[in-house]
């Protein structure tokens, strides 16, 4: 054992300037506490001050005490055979993480913690708790020491116990270059202004003397202005105000998430790093893979675009559960990675349809609900109206869904396709099939159709491999040839299906 290794015996506590922090983070907690009495104040409900500032105080003293309470009993150490975590005073718990489970260490800096040297060390485990390991702040050098320790284990390192520090012997697979970047977030519409504008005006009319009354009458006579003039030109500008709107918020998310994407790879996992303001660090132990979604957007995807996600037993920190590896590639860029990945090649040869009667419910879902909130709508709107050729797309949409939900249980994995205007290609190893579970709703036992869930170790992801409305009987013979297969096989942790590392991809230069 090194002597780096030894110190790690005793207990640790967090970087101390996590206390720098608190203040910042009870303020912002101040704030929103305080806003509907300074609301009330405003609008001259005799709210007062003095007693105002007094409870903020009371709150922001309570809070930093409590903070700097819960930094003196929060405790860490490394030991040879695990990491503990401990935390509390009355109710004191004490964590033990044993180093045959850890899959890696993830690195994640805020932009404050960037400013003074903190980073949020978050460890890969198999369980599907997300705070399961999460030191929220320590120094930068300390997680990268962290991680370098952690990763001698032999969960973490492979077998072979091989040591390797990150940055070092990595291959970079794929880059997302500030070009290609600036154009991928041209396809991230958002209106997500419209909503923010909106809060504004209604937070706003507290503190301007107006209520929100006088801003819907302004918006009338906004109204009663155009219809009066009508002048397409004018409805034109407002569009064309809105879409260059909607582009820039969705290019300005982008830029934050994805700014400096990098994928790279050693013997045994990979690494995506990215972030401006927020920069995170994860890895993705490849034997952790449950399975591949390769996505075409609708429109980015018809210019040749697509997206490679994966699901990991750690899930990498996302609420979906499924990790970026490739944001915005070509498919001459995937192909290498999915093998990479230990993932089977698509087959869309293989695949079948499913039952007619699937598009039932997409009448349901775009058709019939739709015009009926549309028609509701403009009875209190009339602008609303415009948007009733929505359902008459969306009656396209419902009837071409059976021709494009398509799956096939193939030599070595399960494989699922779906989507009309963009698509979805799922591929699941049969080795990392955890439960297969046919349901039927109401409307599908009328039918006679069914939907096989099919679930990984990792738990569901959003929107997963599932086969919907297929008739009673192929579902049934469907999931009793893939228990078949998936029984014939022997338990994943013991197979090592990752190759060993390729050339790295290519990257054309960006649009």
């Amino acid at each position: 054992m090194s002597p780096g290794e030894v110190d790690d015996a005793a207990p640790r506590r967090l970087d101390p300037r996590t206390l720098l922090l608190l203040p910042v983070r009870v303020g912002w907690g101040s704030l929103i506490l305080a806003l509907p009495a300074a609301l009330a104040w405003g609008r001259g409900e005799g709210f007062n001050p003095g007693l105002l500032m007094f409870g903020l105080t009371l709150f922001l003293v309570l809070s930093v005490a409590g903070g700097l309470l819960g930094w003196l009993t929060f405790t860490y150490q490394v030991l040879p055979d695990q990491v503990v975590v401990a935390r509390g005073l009355l109710n004191r718990s004490r964590r033990s993480i044993p180093a045959e489970r850890i899959q890696d260490v993830s690195i994640t800096q805020g932009p404050l913690s960037r400013l003074i040297g903190l980073a949020e060390v978050r460890i890969e485990t198999g369980g599907g708790e997300k705070d399961e390991g999460v030191l929220a702040s320590v120094s930068l050098a300390e997680a990268r020491r962290l991680r370098e320790v952690l990763r001698r284990r032999p969960a973490a390192a492979g077998v072979d116990g091989v040591e390797t520090a990150a940055g070092e012997d990595e291959d970079v697979l794929f880059r997302l270059g500030f070009g290609r970047l600036l154009f991928s977030g041209l396809f991230k519409f958002s209106l997500v202004w419209i909503a923010a504008v909106f809060g504004l005006l209604q937070y706003g009319t507290e503190f301007s003397g107006y209520d929100w009354e006088w801003w819907l009458g302004r918006l009338r006579d906004v109204e009663g202005e155009v219809r009066a003039r009508a002048d397409p030109q004018l409805g034109l500008s407002l569009l064309a105000a809105a879409v260059a709107l909607g582009l820039a918020t969705g290019v300005g998310r982008t830029v934050l998430r994805n700014f400096g994407f990098t994928l790279t790879q050693d013997e045994r996992r990979f690494r995506v790093r990215r972030g401006l303001l927020t920069r995170s660090e994860v890895a993705v132990a490849r034997r952790q893979i449950q399975l591949g979604l390769v996505e075409r957007p609708p429109v980015s995807g018809r210019l040749g675009w697509r997206a490679f996600r994966v699901q990991t037993l750690g899930g990498g920190g996302e609420a979906s559960g499924l990790q970026d590896l490739m944001p915005f590639a070509r498919p001459r860029e995937v192909a290498p990675v999915v093998a990479l990945a230990g993932l089977p090649p698509f087959e869309p040869e293989r695949l079948e349809a499913v039952a007619p009667g699937h598009a039932v419910g997409g009448l349901i879902g775009f058709v019939l609900v739709p015009a009926a909130v549309i028609l509701a709508a403009s009875l209190f709107f009339w602008p609303a109206v415009v948007l009733l050729p929505l359902p008459a797309a969306g009656l396209a949409v419902a009837l071409l869904r059976p021709g494009r939900h398509r799956f096939a249980s193939t030599a070595d994995s399960v494989q699922v396709r779906r989507g009309v205007l963009g698509r979805r290609d799922w591929t699941v190893p049969h080795g990392a099939v955890q439960t297969v579970i046919v349901r039927q709703g109401p409307l599908q036992r009328r039918l006679g159709l069914a939907t096989v869930r099919i679930d990984t170790a990792a738990g569901g992801a959003a929107g997963g491999p599932h086969v919907h409305d297929l008739e009673t009987a192929r579902a049934t013979a469907f999931v009793g040839g893939l228990l078949e297969r998936v029984h014939a096989l022997p338990p994943r942790w013991r197979a090592d299906p990752v190759p060993p590392p390729g050339p790295a991809a290519g990257n054309p230069p960006p649009p």
